[in-house]
């Protein structure tokens, strides 16, 4: 078997491992007539199953053929995709060094410098992008380099323009949300927050988000929106830290006990926090 067969073989093995995990598993030859072809493997693995298999994949396959720029972008979004940000972006870089670099790649690479606070670099990286790439991720950008210079209006304007060119933007109303709770503006950041979710009621951090909005108003209760139980034990312990933080040990209390009664295996945090307040607060 040659080196790139084998690299698709372990790139097939993923898929179906992802499928079986999700109850649908591919019963297809992966060498046989249905046979995935290198660009749809590239593709598949950019959206599906753990972003370090897909990282595995690119790595070998870049090592097989290290001129693909594809097999470069794949590597990058994958480590994206994985948090694994510095690396991320020297893998940008050497895109960008060697020429085989898209506007798109300009526009990821920002987006990665931006979650590694490197501002002179985002700076820099979106003064080099097109003008004519409009799309809703390069308004973010935009949107989260206005907010390190607190530049409020430019930061709305960016949100705004953002939200206006996706069909979903679920991801643009939370950060758009995080920025105004920057800000201080605890009620326009949970209308924002909600309104995040009524686009993607799965999205985890805005339904985090929300919660954290209104506990700092001094709003303790659960947010109405549909949640796994873990995930209402995260929240449930996040207010609680609110709550702890603001002076108010009683309510901190109930909220950390109610952490760990949902779901007392990711709470161990929560448990100690609460014997130490159960030492100095009043049943």
């Amino acid at each position: 078997m040659t080196g790139r067969a084998k690299i698709y073989l372990a790139a097939a093995m993923v898929f179906s491992l992802a499928a079986c995990e999700g109850g649908i598993a591919d019963k297809e030859d992966p060498l046989g007539s249905n046979v995935i072809d290198a660009a749809q493997i590239n593709d598949l693995l950019l959206t599906a199953g753990d972003p370090n298999e897909s990282v595995t994949y690119f790595e070998a396959a870049l090592a097989q053929e290290p001129e693909r720029a594809d097999f470069r972008r794949g590597l990058a979004k994958s480590l994206t995709r994985a948090k694994r940000f510095p690396e991320a972006g020297r893998i940008y870089e050497e895109m960008i060094a060697l020429g085989q670099d898209k506007p798109s790649d300009k526009l990821e690479f920002a987006m990665v410098s931006a979650h590694l606070q490197k501002w002179d670099e985002v700076e820099r990286v979106v003064s080099t992008i097109p003008s004519g790439l409009n799309t809703s991720r390069r308004y973010v950008v935009e949107a989260l380099l206005a907010d390190h210079r607190q530049n409020w209006s430019a930061s709305d304007a960016a949100y705004a323009q953002a939200e206006s060119l996706t069909t979903n933007p679920a991801s643009v109303l939370n950060n758009w949300g995080v920025s105004l709770m920057s800000r201080g503006d605890l009620p326009r950041a949970q209308s924002t927050f909600e309104r995040a979710l009524t686009f993607d009621g799965r999205l985890f951090s805005a339904k985090n988000n929300l919660a954290i909005s209104r506990g700092l108003q001094g709003n303790y209760q659960l947010p109405v929106v549909p949640m796994t139980e873990k995930e209402k034990a995260i929240i449930l312990n996040n207010l609680g830290l609110i709550a702890l933080r603001k002076g108010e040990k009683n309510i901190a209390k109930g909220l950390l006990a109610a952490a760990v009664e949902t779901h007392p295996q990711h709470y161990g945090a929560a448990a100690d926090r609460l014997a130490a307040l159960e030492a100095v607060v009043e049943n």
